[in-house]
């Protein structure tokens, strides 16, 4: 794949970000598979995808593709382009055509469902690297904090986007799980590319 991804893959993520993400997922994914939770139309998983490609492994990318809060009617990243004919928000289809245009079909594993839901079934993977980037409002982190923010391998990465400690830059629900994570003890801080921050497993 040609990094960074196409232009005209929708996502929030910034080619530096994007490339930071890069490289951890890289680091990542020689210790097993990668989980991404917040996928929208793909961005990001394109470059995680193609890092989980290069060690032969695949990406989990988690979303409900229903849109989070600020993409619903009326919100400030409303798109009426991905609404579908129940009017409802709808990122799947688009979604599906990115990874497929970039021929990482065979290691992107795209999961339709909630945090919640996902969480409550798993069955024991730990992974290279969390990437957790789904709703911002306190509940939606939190949620993916409980049910993925410590299934991170020793040596392993918490990455989280959109972290902002100043409240008057962005929303403060990334960052008050970047704090839980650090106060658990089993983090420690590794890196930063403006909004984004990653963690590494210790233990």
């Amino acid at each position: 794949m040609t990094l960074p991804p196409s232009s005209d893959v929708r996502g929030f993520l910034p080619d530096n970000e994007g490339h930071h993400l890069y490289q951890l997922a890289l680091e990542g994914a020689a210790l097993g598979p990668l989980l991404e939770i917040g996928s929208y139309c793909g961005r990001s998983t394109l470059w995680l995808g193609d890092a989980a490609r290069q060690h032969q492994t695949v990406v989990f990318a988690l979303d409900h593709h229903r849109g989070s809060e600020e993409h619903q009617p009326g919100e400030m990243f409303h798109d009426t382009s991905l609404i579908d004919d129940a009017g409802l928000v709808d990122t799947l289809h688009e979604f599906r055509r990115n990874i497929r245009q970039a021929a990482l079909d065979e290691h992107v594993i795209a999961l339709v469902g909630s945090t919640q839901q996902a969480g409550q079934h798993w069955l024991g993977i730990d992974f290279g690297l969390v990437f957790i980037d789904g709703g911002h409002s306190l509940d939606a982190a939190l949620t993916d904090w409980r049910y993925f923010g410590q299934r991170v391998k020793p040596g392993g990465f918490l990455v989280i986007h959109d972290v902002f400690p100043d409240p008057t830059k962005g929303g403060q629900a990334p960052y008050t799980v970047w704090r839980m994570a650090i106060a658990s003890g089993l983090y420690e801080q590794h890196s930063q590319c403006e909004s984004l921050r990653a963690l590494r497993r210790i233990a």
